[in-house]
């Protein structure tokens, strides 16, 4: 078989290119195309302007010059973070006023699909959530598997009226990440009790699981007797085994002050603390007599109250208990 030269020219004087050579010159053309859609429109790229640091930094009256001298509020710098971005993890009210009123995208993704409206509730700036709000951000923007939903991003850091918030515009409750699971299993593997109540009170469902692993083994794990009394008030599955086969309760040093609450729990076999204190209003988030207990002495309390307890029966999860 004859051998073609590639370096060889025709008549115009250009040299022949195999086939193969036009697919990587296409894909390379659209690869470009989509830089150019994508990363640059409708700002342009750059380095970090003054805009940006503007906005970081909350310098409000240079942020107006600049914008009223013809600078872009959507220009974007690397990872395609703008002002409107910058501005809101550093909770800058003033700032996000003004590049809103410019003009500014209220939904505009970074690299990472972050929304302004993520970086807001992730540093609990409330004023800055509740404008993006009212200026049409979405709640509820589409995931990748890179990226959370704001209000998981608001369970992390924690400001239970960011959470509020969200809920009442109809975040997703149930919204779920790859990694960290939905809003629940985050507010409770970073032991913020008060957005957890938030959220269980608007519904999240507190036997939702990630790789079998509940809410309750989150709490089980940050050792708060607050959060693990409150999940069970809420019909949290005390048995529910996770994918190492472990139950909460397995999760926790064995004597603690968590380790009782689960224990006092087990052997009521799902009665709340309501219940078992006689309590007329069991809807109320009731303590249980570890958590009312002074904490010195608390486990001394519990120990007492559980060995005060006979079973009268023995039959699995069909307990009836008599004082």
């Amino acid at each position: 078989m004859a051998k073609c030269d590639v370096n060889t020219r025709d008549d115009l004087a250009c040299t022949h290119l195999a086939p193969a050579d036009y697919v990587a010159i296409g894909i390379l053309l659209l690869f470009a195309l989509w830089l150019v859609t994508v990363w640059l429109a409708p700002g342009c790229w750059s380095e970090r302007t003054e805009v940006h640091k503007a906005a970081s930094e909350g310098h409000a009256a240079q942020l107006q010059q600049l914008i009223q001298s013809g600078a872009s509020v959507n220009i974007v710098a690397v990872d395609s973070i703008t002002p409107l971005h910058e501005a809101c993890e550093r909770g800058q009210t003033q700032c996000v006023r003004l590049l809103l009123d410019a003009g500014a995208q209220v939904d505009a993704r970074n690299t990472d699909g972050s929304t302004p409206l993520c970086e807001a509730c992730s540093v609990g700036s409330f004023d800055c959530v509740r404008m993006l709000l009212e200026h049409g951000a979405k709640v509820n923007p589409t995931l990748s598997s890179r990226t959370t939903s704001p209000l998981h991003e608001a369970c992390m850091g924690g400001n239970a009226d960011v959470v509020k918030i969200m809920i009442a515009k109809g975040a997703s409750l149930e919204a779920y990440d790859l990694y960290y699971g939905t809003p629940l299993h985050v507010a409770c593997a970073n032991d913020h009790t008060d957005c957890v109540k938030a959220l269980l009170n608007a519904g999240a469902k507190v036997n939702y699981a990630r790789l079998h692993k509940t809410a309750l083994h989150h709490a089980a794990k940050v050792k708060s007797v607050d959060m693990i009394d409150m999940l069970v008030e809420f019909g949290a599955n005390i048995y529910a085994k996770d994918k190492n086969d472990k139950k909460p309760i397995d999760y926790i040093d064995p004597g603690s002050p968590a380790a009782l609450c689960l224990e006092f729990y087990e052997r009521f076999k799902w009665k709340t603390s309501a219940q078992l204190m006689g309590l007329s209003n069991p809807g109320l988030l009731c303590k249980t007599p570890l958590s009312v207990a002074t904490p010195a002495a608390s486990l001394i309390d519990l120990t007492v109250l559980m060995e005060t307890v006979t079973p009268t029966h023995t039959y699995p999860l069909l307990f009836s208990w008599s004082f």
